[in-house]
Protein backbone atom coordinates (compact mmCIF):
# COMPACT_ATOMS: atom_id res chain seq x y z
CA UNK A 1 0.00 0.00 0.00
CA UNK A 2 2.47 2.81 1.11
CA UNK A 3 4.57 1.75 -2.12
CA UNK A 4 1.96 2.32 -4.07
CA UNK A 5 1.44 6.04 -2.08
CA UNK A 6 4.94 6.56 -3.03
CA UNK A 7 5.09 6.07 -6.49
CA UNK A 8 2.13 8.27 -6.71
CA UNK A 9 3.74 10.94 -6.06
CA UNK A 10 6.39 10.61 -8.48
CA UNK A 11 4.14 9.72 -11.18
CA UNK A 12 1.65 12.16 -10.61
CA UNK A 13 4.44 14.70 -9.74
CA UNK A 14 1.85 17.12 -8.56
CA UNK A 15 2.36 21.45 -7.80
CA UNK A 16 2.56 21.94 -4.25
CA UNK A 17 1.50 25.94 -3.33
CA UNK A 18 3.67 26.86 -0.26
CA UNK A 19 3.23 29.39 2.23
CA UNK A 20 5.70 29.12 4.30
CA UNK A 21 8.73 30.31 6.67
CA UNK A 22 11.99 31.88 5.04
CA UNK A 23 13.90 30.12 7.52
CA UNK A 24 13.43 27.18 5.50
CA UNK A 25 11.87 27.40 2.47
CA UNK A 26 14.38 26.68 0.56
CA UNK A 27 14.67 23.14 2.25
CA UNK A 28 10.86 22.82 1.31
CA UNK A 29 11.31 23.80 -2.27
CA UNK A 30 14.25 20.97 -2.91
CA UNK A 31 12.60 18.18 -0.82
CA UNK A 32 9.50 18.39 -2.72
CA UNK A 33 12.09 18.33 -5.94
CA UNK A 34 13.82 15.11 -4.36
CA UNK A 35 10.23 13.58 -3.96
CA UNK A 36 8.98 13.82 -7.66
CA UNK A 37 6.71 16.71 -6.88
CA UNK A 38 7.02 20.41 -8.02
CA UNK A 39 7.19 23.59 -5.67
CA UNK A 40 5.45 26.53 -5.87
CA UNK A 41 6.37 29.40 -3.02
CA UNK A 42 3.86 32.49 -3.13
CA UNK A 43 2.69 34.64 -0.03
CA UNK A 44 1.44 37.67 -2.09
CA UNK A 45 -2.25 38.19 -1.07
CA UNK A 46 -2.78 39.52 -4.60
CA UNK A 47 -1.62 37.07 -6.08
CA UNK A 48 -1.87 33.23 -4.12
CA UNK A 49 -5.81 33.43 -5.80
CA UNK A 50 -4.15 32.80 -8.92
CA UNK A 51 -1.52 30.08 -7.61
CA UNK A 52 -4.02 27.73 -6.10
CA UNK A 53 -5.71 27.97 -8.84
CA UNK A 54 -2.66 26.14 -10.83
CA UNK A 55 -1.71 23.97 -7.74
CA UNK A 56 -3.24 20.92 -7.14
CA UNK A 57 -2.77 21.19 -3.49
CA UNK A 58 -1.75 24.26 -0.60
CA UNK A 59 0.76 23.92 2.03
CA UNK A 60 0.45 27.00 5.32
CA UNK A 61 3.05 27.13 7.36
CA UNK A 62 3.49 30.20 9.85
CA UNK A 63 6.64 29.47 10.98
CA UNK A 64 7.81 33.35 10.75
CA UNK A 65 4.14 34.89 10.91
CA UNK A 66 3.53 38.73 10.07
CA UNK A 67 1.09 40.19 9.25
CA UNK A 68 1.43 40.84 5.83
CA UNK A 69 0.80 37.22 4.71
CA UNK A 70 -1.81 36.51 7.16
CA UNK A 71 -4.89 37.64 4.41
CA UNK A 72 -2.38 35.92 2.09
CA UNK A 73 -3.22 32.48 3.92
CA UNK A 74 -6.53 32.79 4.87
CA UNK A 75 -7.27 34.17 0.82
CA UNK A 76 -5.30 30.87 -0.61
CA UNK A 77 -7.07 29.30 1.75
CA UNK A 78 -10.83 29.38 1.58
CA UNK A 79 -9.95 29.26 -2.71
CA UNK A 80 -8.52 25.94 -1.81
CA UNK A 81 -12.01 25.06 -0.65
CA UNK A 82 -13.50 26.16 -3.09
CA UNK A 83 -12.18 23.97 -5.78
CA UNK A 84 -11.91 21.10 -3.52
CA UNK A 85 -8.25 20.69 -2.95
CA UNK A 86 -5.90 19.26 -0.13
CA UNK A 87 -4.83 21.95 2.65
CA UNK A 88 -2.36 21.23 5.17
CA UNK A 89 -1.80 23.36 8.03
CA UNK A 90 1.70 23.64 10.21
CA UNK A 91 1.06 26.12 13.10
CA UNK A 92 5.05 26.57 13.70
CA UNK A 93 5.27 27.96 17.47
CA UNK A 94 1.50 27.48 18.13
CA UNK A 95 1.22 28.72 21.65
CA UNK A 96 4.76 30.79 22.14
CA UNK A 97 2.42 34.30 21.37
CA UNK A 98 -0.79 35.38 21.08
CA UNK A 99 -0.57 36.37 17.50
CA UNK A 100 0.80 32.79 16.53
CA UNK A 101 -1.99 31.02 18.66
CA UNK A 102 -4.93 33.76 17.33
CA UNK A 103 -4.04 33.44 14.12
CA UNK A 104 -3.65 29.26 13.87
CA UNK A 105 -6.92 29.34 15.40
CA UNK A 106 -8.59 32.12 12.74
CA UNK A 107 -7.27 30.03 10.31
CA UNK A 108 -9.05 26.66 11.67
CA UNK A 109 -12.33 28.60 11.54
CA UNK A 110 -11.97 30.27 8.48
CA UNK A 111 -10.30 26.97 6.65
CA UNK A 112 -11.27 23.09 6.07
CA UNK A 113 -7.77 21.98 6.40
CA UNK A 114 -7.31 18.29 4.96
CA UNK A 115 -4.35 17.57 7.59
CA UNK A 116 -2.77 19.67 10.71
CA UNK A 117 0.96 18.98 11.23
CA UNK A 118 2.60 19.55 14.38
CA UNK A 119 4.22 18.70 17.65
CA UNK A 120 2.28 17.74 20.69
CA UNK A 121 2.84 21.13 22.52
CA UNK A 122 1.30 23.16 19.13
CA UNK A 123 -1.49 20.16 18.91
CA UNK A 124 -2.48 20.79 22.27
CA UNK A 125 -2.68 24.56 21.83
CA UNK A 126 -5.19 24.53 18.92
CA UNK A 127 -7.13 21.33 21.06
CA UNK A 128 -7.85 24.39 23.93
CA UNK A 129 -6.58 27.73 22.75
CA UNK A 130 -3.91 28.29 25.23
CA UNK A 131 -0.70 25.93 25.59
CA UNK A 132 3.14 26.74 25.81
CA UNK A 133 6.31 25.28 23.66
CA UNK A 134 10.11 25.83 24.04
CA UNK A 135 10.14 28.90 20.97
CA UNK A 136 8.97 26.72 18.31
CA UNK A 137 10.09 23.17 19.96
CA UNK A 138 7.76 20.86 22.15
CA UNK A 139 7.82 21.56 25.46
CA UNK A 140 9.62 18.90 27.17
CA UNK A 141 6.21 17.93 29.09
CA UNK A 142 4.25 17.21 25.69
CA UNK A 143 6.96 14.59 24.46
CA UNK A 144 5.49 11.14 23.11
CA UNK A 145 7.07 8.44 24.85
CA UNK A 146 6.36 4.60 25.01
CA UNK A 147 4.54 5.60 28.28
CA UNK A 148 2.05 8.13 26.89
CA UNK A 149 1.75 7.16 23.94
CA UNK A 150 -2.14 5.15 24.48
CA UNK A 151 -2.80 8.75 26.01
CA UNK A 152 -1.10 10.70 23.53
CA UNK A 153 -3.13 8.70 20.38
CA UNK A 154 -6.60 9.34 22.68
CA UNK A 155 -5.85 12.90 22.40
CA UNK A 156 -5.10 12.80 18.81
CA UNK A 157 -8.12 11.00 17.88
CA UNK A 158 -10.07 13.28 19.90
CA UNK A 159 -8.55 16.00 17.78
CA UNK A 160 -9.20 14.83 14.90
CA UNK A 161 -12.32 14.50 15.20
CA UNK A 162 -13.00 17.94 16.30
CA UNK A 163 -11.17 19.60 14.22
CA UNK A 164 -12.33 16.76 11.08
CA UNK A 165 -8.78 17.13 10.04
CA UNK A 166 -5.96 14.16 9.80
CA UNK A 167 -3.79 15.10 12.36
CA UNK A 168 -0.31 14.75 12.45
CA UNK A 169 1.84 14.73 15.88
CA UNK A 170 5.65 14.47 15.03
CA UNK A 171 8.00 13.59 18.20
CA UNK A 172 10.00 10.78 18.95
CA UNK A 173 6.92 8.54 18.28
CA UNK A 174 4.52 9.88 15.58
CA UNK A 175 1.12 9.74 15.42
CA UNK A 176 -0.95 9.62 12.38
CA UNK A 177 -4.98 9.52 12.64
CA UNK A 178 -8.10 10.63 11.12
CA UNK A 179 -9.73 9.72 14.45
CA UNK A 180 -11.10 6.27 14.03
CA UNK A 181 -7.40 4.35 13.03
CA UNK A 182 -4.40 5.92 14.17
CA UNK A 183 -0.19 4.68 12.75
CA UNK A 184 2.16 5.03 15.60
CA UNK A 185 5.23 5.43 13.40
CA UNK A 186 8.92 4.51 14.83
CA UNK A 187 10.93 6.02 11.81
CA UNK A 188 13.55 8.59 12.65
CA UNK A 189 16.65 9.64 14.48
CA UNK A 190 17.40 11.72 17.08
CA UNK A 191 19.96 14.07 15.09
CA UNK A 192 16.78 15.24 12.59
CA UNK A 193 15.97 17.71 16.14
CA UNK A 194 19.73 19.20 15.42
CA UNK A 195 18.36 20.50 12.12
CA UNK A 196 15.91 23.42 12.21
CA UNK A 197 12.91 22.94 9.36
CA UNK A 198 12.86 18.93 9.07
CA UNK A 199 9.04 19.50 10.27
CA UNK A 200 8.58 22.24 7.43
CA UNK A 201 9.83 19.69 5.35
CA UNK A 202 7.89 17.22 6.24
CA UNK A 203 4.73 19.56 6.17
CA UNK A 204 5.66 20.08 2.61
CA UNK A 205 6.85 16.63 2.22
CA UNK A 206 2.22 15.26 3.35
CA UNK A 207 0.88 17.95 1.44
CA UNK A 208 2.50 16.30 -1.94
CA UNK A 209 1.26 13.06 -0.58
CA UNK A 210 -1.79 14.21 0.19
CA UNK A 211 -2.20 15.53 -3.42
CA UNK A 212 -1.21 12.87 -4.92
CA UNK A 213 -3.46 9.91 -2.99
CA UNK A 214 -6.57 12.16 -2.14
CA UNK A 215 -8.76 9.42 -1.69
CA UNK A 216 -6.63 7.72 0.77
CA UNK A 217 -5.57 11.24 3.15
CA UNK A 218 -4.81 8.85 6.08
CA UNK A 219 -2.48 6.32 4.38
CA UNK A 220 -0.74 8.73 2.57
CA UNK A 221 -0.22 11.23 5.40
CA UNK A 222 1.74 7.83 7.32
CA UNK A 223 3.49 7.39 4.43
CA UNK A 224 5.09 10.79 4.30
CA UNK A 225 5.74 10.83 7.94
CA UNK A 226 7.64 6.82 7.38
CA UNK A 227 9.29 8.49 4.22
CA UNK A 228 10.82 11.68 6.07
CA UNK A 229 11.96 9.35 9.43
CA UNK A 230 13.14 6.70 6.86
CA UNK A 231 15.46 9.24 5.31
CA UNK A 232 16.63 10.39 8.46
CA UNK A 233 17.91 7.18 9.73
CA UNK A 234 19.18 6.62 5.98
CA UNK A 235 21.33 9.91 5.97
CA UNK A 236 22.47 9.41 9.45
CA UNK A 237 24.25 6.27 8.13
CA UNK A 238 26.27 7.62 5.48
CA UNK A 239 27.27 10.48 8.11
CA UNK A 240 31.29 10.13 8.67
CA UNK A 241 33.65 11.71 11.55
CA UNK A 242 33.58 15.26 9.18
CA UNK A 243 29.77 15.41 8.84
CA UNK A 244 28.06 17.72 11.24
CA UNK A 245 24.04 18.87 10.86
CA UNK A 246 24.76 20.76 7.92
CA UNK A 247 25.64 17.35 5.87
CA UNK A 248 23.28 15.73 7.68
CA UNK A 249 20.01 17.84 6.47
CA UNK A 250 21.35 17.18 2.82
CA UNK A 251 21.94 13.60 3.17
CA UNK A 252 18.23 13.51 4.15
CA UNK A 253 17.22 15.70 1.34
CA UNK A 254 19.41 12.99 -1.21
CA UNK A 255 17.98 9.99 0.81
CA UNK A 256 14.44 10.89 -0.77
CA UNK A 257 15.69 11.72 -4.26
CA UNK A 258 17.01 7.83 -3.96
CA UNK A 259 14.19 6.02 -2.12
CA UNK A 260 11.92 3.64 -3.80
CA UNK A 261 8.53 2.04 -3.21
CA UNK A 262 10.54 -0.70 -2.05
CA UNK A 263 12.67 0.57 0.13
CA UNK A 264 9.74 2.16 1.85
CA UNK A 265 7.86 -0.81 1.91
CA UNK A 266 10.85 -2.56 3.65
CA UNK A 267 11.98 0.18 6.16
CA UNK A 268 8.78 1.58 7.65
CA UNK A 269 8.33 1.04 11.44
CA UNK A 270 4.43 1.64 12.56
CA UNK A 271 1.67 -0.06 15.04
CA UNK A 272 -2.05 0.52 14.13
CA UNK A 273 -4.48 1.73 16.91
Amino acid sequence: MFKKIFENVRTKSPLIHNITNYVTVNDCANILLAVGASPIMADEADEVVDITRLSQALNINIGTLNTRTIPAMLNAGKEANRLQHPVLLDPVGAGASILRTETAQSLMQAINFTVIRGNMSEIKTLASGTGTTKGVDVDIADKITSENLSEAVDFAKSFARQSKSVVVITGAIDIVTDGEKAYCIYNGHPMMSVITGTGCQLSALTTAFIAANSDQVLQASAAAVMVMGLAGEIAHDRLTGFDGNASYRNYIIDAIYHMTGDQLEGGAKYEVY
